[in-house]
């Protein structure tokens, strides 16, 4: 590392240590991501806790929203939060195309190629989903939902954008459950100043997330991770972990009449009674960390765990 120079410290001391007394806040633009998931002091890691989990705020307006989301879906009973990440962006990045018509296809694929930064461009969409590489699709989402036994007078809560396909792809979920509702269905006039900041509408899916009743992700995405930590954080609220690469081998053998519903159902509740967010240690993968499991996701060492779990 080279010196630090006079001018350096000048920089920092004229100019940036005025503006951290003036804010009181000090932001470290994309430093967290590059910290390890494990083998740091735990200190920092409680650190990180507190930051993401206690001293997290949203604008009050956003907060204010939320409240009232949360309380009216409360007055109507349980609900539980569906990351359907099925929008028409999500679709082109990850080349993921199964139920879609050929038009459909070609439309993400040309999307695709429109955004120089999305750098993978040639996508076999059937191998990715055989490896639960790709987001589960509405269909799909409503199979697993059924096969789980969840109530289907509960109400579903879509944390997402515009839906690829509209009503028609959404068409199966919502026959099989009656209450699906979204933020716009809930605050047909309270969201008009947010309606085109994408951040902001997740910051309140975000909100939602986190008081639901059960969670569920069909997809990995930065906000299910986080989400997933958070209501860790909060005592383990159950989050609903699926096995995408399991559940498209179940569904594709269902539909082709292989497997029977009640032997879906049964495969579907066996393979996920360990995958509801309970404790459970970080897994370390040495010199691989893009593929162990992420800090927030499961920040263990800020956690109350049971006893057992401290001798593993």
């Amino acid at each position: 590392m080279p010196p630090v120079s006079w001018s350096d410290i000048s920089y920092y001391h004229n100019q940036i240590l005025p503006m951290i007394k003036k804010y009181k806040v000090l932001h470290l633009n994309k430093t967290d991501a590059r910290l390890a998931n494990n083998g740091l002091p735990m200190e920092i890691q409680k650190l990180r806790c507190r930051v993401n989990f206690d001293a997290l705020r949203f604008t009050p307006e956003i907060e204010e929203l939320g409240r009232r989301v949360v309380q009216i879906l409360r007055q109507n009973g349980p609900f539980v939060v569906l990351h359907l990440r099925y929008e028409m962006d999500m679709l082109a990045f990850s080349g993921c195309t199964h139920g879609c018509s050929n038009e459909e296809a070609e439309e993400l694929t040309r999307m695709r190629y429109a955004y120089p930064w999305w750098k993978e461009k040639v996508i076999d969409s059937k191998a990715k989903r055989k490896d639960g590489l790709c987001p589960l699709t509405p269909e799909e989402i409503a199979m697993v939902l059924k096969a789980l036994d969840i109530d289907r007078h509960y109400q579903i809560y879509i944390a997402a954008g515009e839906i690829y396909g509209g009503q028609r792809r959404m068409a199966a979920l919502t026959s099989a459950y009656p209450n699906v509702v979204r933020k716009e269905t809930l605050l047909p006039s309270g969201l008009r100043f947010f309606q085109n900041h994408s951040s902001q509408m997740a910051a309140l899916d975000y909100m939602v997330s986190l008081e639901s009743d059960v969670f569920i992700p069909t997809y990995d995405g930065n906000m299910a991770k986080v989400v997933e930590g958070h209501r860790r954080y909060l005592g383990f609220k159950k989050t609903v972990l699926l096995d995408r690469k399991l559940i498209v081998e179940l569904v594709d053998e269902y539909k082709n009449g292989t497997l029977s519903w009640t032997d879906f159902s049964s495969s579907v509740k066996a393979s996920h009674t360990s995958r509801m967010g309970a404790p459970s240690r970080r897994q370390v993968i040495p010199d691989k960390p893009k593929e162990e499991d992420y800090f927030y996701a499961n920040p263990h060492e800020c956690l109350h765990q049971p006893d057992e779990l401290s001798a593993l």
